[in-house]
């Protein structure tokens, strides 16, 4: 199955020692909150890794974001790089707490999908201001409006990823060499990796 939805996601995570539980959120995300023994692995590095998290990962793997966009993206890349055995939480976080899923809290941090609401209708909404007195200022909204209508189409967000390179999005920095690492032990090693980031 390559969708998972949050309440069968807790009884496998709860069966099975050998789910590999990987957020695929920016490091600032994923401190706010996150599935405990959850591995962070944020999507740009799937990207830069993939060929490394295939052949280290062990067992299923369920991929989780903010709403289940960007886990979809990375289980479309590791599914064509060979990984057979991935799942993605449907409705990601979102739905995972909207469900009373159990979550570590660190510090709140405004997910990736907020921020570029935020972005692109402050850009917009400048730029239909400055149009009154600079009609060209009009062109800069069509951009946007474009670059979101494309976001759209091809579920990816240019956006979105240039934000995640912030470093407010960069706070606490996952330790990729230390997950792909740990892939092959399943939850346990998820655990350690955890562990020595709050250490």
């Amino acid at each position: 199955m390559s969708h998972i939805d949050p309440t069968s996601a807790r009884s496998l995570i709860a069966a099975d020692p050998y789910v590999l539980v990987v957020d695929v959120r920016t490091p600032a995300e994923f401190e706010s909150a996150h599935i405990d023994g959850a591995v962070n692995l944020p999507l740009d590095q799937v990207d830069a890794h993939l060929r490394r998290i295939v052949t280290s990962a062990g067992g299923r793997m369920l991929l989780i974001c903010q709403s289940g966009n960007r886990a979809e993206r990375a289980r479309t890349a590791l599914a064509g790089a060979g990984l057979a055995d991935v799942a993605v939480l449907d409705g990601g976080m979102n739905a995972w707490i909207a469900a009373g899923g159990p979550v570590n809290r660190g510090r709140p941090r405004w997910a990736l999908e907020r921020q570029v609401r935020l972005v692109a209708g402050s850009i917009v909404f400048t730029a239909a201001v400055a149009g009154f007195w600079v009609p060209a200022a009009a062109l800069v909204a069509a951009f946007i409006g474009g670059g979101l209508t494309v976001a759209a189409l091809t579920n990816t967000c240019t956006m979105g990823l240039l934000l995640s390179k912030l470093p407010y999005n960069r706070v606490g920095g996952a330790d990729v060499e230390a997950a792909i690492a740990r892939l092959r032990g399943g939850r346990s090693s998820a655990d350690a990796v955890v562990r020595q980031r709050g250490a």
